[in-house]
């Protein structure tokens, strides 16, 4: 029981499903760590991972053959469940505590009046 409870820990604090670590432990069990590989964009020949709408029609002409606009795309994708997400980028040096009192001593000065 320990164990179990290790391992539920470890999954919030991933905030990933448990049908994902499930389903990752029977690939891991199956493959082994090459089928833990990731399969984002740059296993297809992007330079990054970031997967774009162009990049998705690309994939799928290549694929299965068929075209689809960029809105079509967008508008499956968000049915089945994906959303747009942009990853946070943050610099090494941040110092978050910093940040926190800038927005609230220093922003409310630079920042206009509103108007009524």
């Amino acid at each position: 029981m320990p164990d179990q409870q290790k391992s539920s820990d470890h999954v919030r604090r991933s905030r990933v499903s448990v049908r994902s670590v499930q389903r990752w432990r029977r690939t891991w069990e199956n493959l082994g760590p090459r089928g833990l590989r990731s399969q984002g964009p740059a296993a297809y020949g992007w330079p990054d991972q970031r997967w774009t709408l162009s990049r998705i029609k690309t994939l799928i002409g290549r694929r299965i053959h068929k075209s689809f606009t960029l809105s079509g795309i967008a508008q499956m994708l968000h049915r089945h469940g994906f959303s747009h997400r942009v990853p946070a980028r943050r610099a090494v040096e941040r110092d978050e505590q910093r940040v926190t009192g800038w927005v609230k001593e220093t922003w409310p000065q630079v920042g206009a009046p509103r108007r009524r």
